[in-house]
């Protein structure tokens, strides 16, 4: 999945995110959702998250949904 729908991210799953300054190089980082941030039900560019580890960026891939 491709993280675009709202719908389709939850606290507590593993996702794939671009920072902002990684925007250009297209890096992604790993980590667990832990506060969605954007409120619209879709966005072009990804669902904006705050990780556990505190780094926010746009989901660009999910990994592992909650079981």
């Amino acid at each position: 999945m491709d993280g675009q729908k709202r719908a389709d991210i939850q606290k507590g799953i593993t996702v794939k995110v671009v920072q902002k300054q990684d925007q250009r190089t297209g890096q992604l980082t790993q980590g667990v959702v832990q506060e969605i941030l954007t409120n619209s039900k879709t966005h072009p560019h990804g669902i904006k998250v705050r990780l556990e580890s505190g780094i926010v960026g746009r989901v660009k891939e999910i990994i592992a949904p909650k079981a």
